[in-house]
């Protein structure tokens, strides 16, 4: 694998509007500041990635997001392109559509905010899959999956019709694609504070301050 885009799908985290199901035990501020520690661990490895242009499909208000800031100046640092559909699914196919028109012929390795543990190593064993494979997908704890790589991005549009966080997420995706899929490295993600304290005891950086502080 040279060059790829490396695709990080975000929204702002603001109070009240990120990581809800993490409240009760945080507060929506506390919880927006563990989210926004979350982008800015991922935004860290992603601009570390050798060979990787760094996108980020981004919503939300980002002037009223916690540590905006630092997160004005990360975002500085890539191609923001707008998050674009009605559902989940056509917000994730529309961000990698919109990524190949900004960069055609490069494959890209889409992620999101919620796996903060993840390593510019890993991420380019991830996209490294891709030249054996049409595909490769790096399953969650869950049942879903974490990061999702296509060498042709346009067969994206294969998630509009798949039932997004539900426990065979995973197993739909590959399922709708149709294509050769690798299956790369199980990582958890972030949904709820369990979630949180067991990825931020892995791990180092803001989210693990942010999470254990």
């Amino acid at each position: 694998m040279n060059w790829f885009a490396l695709l990080v799908v975000a929204k702002a985290p603001v109070p009240g509007f990120a990581k809800t199901r993490l409240c009760p035990p945080a507060t929506p501020e506390q919880a927006a500041g563990i989210a926004a520690a979350s982008l800015l661990d991922t935004l860290d490895a992603v601009l570390a990635t050798p060979g990787a242009v760094p996108v980020v499909a981004f919503t939300g208000e980002l002037a009223a997001a916690a540590n905006r800031a630092e997160l004005t100046e990360a975002l500085g640092r890539t191609t923001v392109l707008p998050q674009r559909g009605n559902t989940f699914g056509e917000r994730l196919a529309n961000a990698h559509a919109d990524t190949a028109a900004h960069f055609p012929g490069l494959p890209v390795l889409q992620i999101g905010m919620d796996t903060p543990q993840v390593t510019p190593a890993l991420l380019v064993a991830t996209a490294a899959r891709l030249d054996e494979r049409e595909a490769v997908l790096g399953p969650a704890d869950d049942g879903g999956w974490w990061a999702l790589g296509l060498r042709d991005p346009l067969k994206a549009r294969a998630l509009t019709e798949v039932p997004m966080s539900t426990p065979d997420t995973g197993a739909l995706t590959r399922k709708a694609l149709g294509l050769t899929v690798d299956i790369g490295t199980r990582l958890s993600d972030v949904d709820t504070m369990a979630d949180a304290v067991a990825v931020a005891s892995r791990t180092h950086g803001r989210f693990a301050t942010a999470v254990l502080a």
